[in-house]
């Protein structure tokens, strides 16, 4: 089996072996992993010598969360028919518009890097989100101009709380 990954800005393509998922191919390369999960979509993985801690979150904008030792990835699986969208130049959600930024994880805001009227580009710094004594950069899902922040430096959020609103 084979899925064409992105990962932030990077798109990869991995390809297990048979119905077992410690080994395969990424990106033609040979590779072998030890995965044990601990429960509730938390996971241990071991890999050229490496512990990585892998926390799947809940999907956000038809995004997966991966929070991989305390760093959070927003992850997507590309189809057969996004690929030729994408050769054809008419890539999936190059239009689209972005009405909300919502918190991935309850936790207490530590910044605020906007403000209402500031316009921003595709993965730029709106705050940092305290959870679980990690610090955790929020980006921009997509270009947009800031309506509105609806929440307060030093203030705690609700996992799916909106934090900024977009014009």
């Amino acid at each position: 089996m084979s899925k064409r990954i992105r990962i932030e800005e990077s798109e990869f393509l991995v390809e297990f072996t048979g119905d077992r998922r410690d080994s395969g191919k990424l990106n033609g390369d040979d590779f072998e992993w030890d995965v044990a999960e601990l429960g509730n979509g938390i996971y241990h993985i071991l890999k050229d010598s490496k512990s990585y801690n892998v926390e799947v979150l809940p999907e956000m904008d038809g995004k997966k969360g991966l929070k991989v030792n305390g760093t959070i990835y927003q992850s997507e699986t590309i189809g057969q028919f996004d690929e030729l969208l994408k050769k054809l130049g008419m890539e999936k959600g190059a239009g689209s518009k972005v009405n909300e930024l919502k918190a991935p994880m309850p936790g207490l805001v530590l910044s605020i890097d906007v403000a209402a009227g500031d316009q921003l580009k595709k993965g730029d710094r709106v705050l940092v989100l305290e959870a679980m004594k990690m610090e955790n950069v929020i980006k921009a899902p997509a270009d947009a101009v800031v309506a509105s922040v609806e929440v307060e430096k030093g203030k705690t959020v609700e996992k799916n709380q909106v934090m900024v609103r977009f014009t």
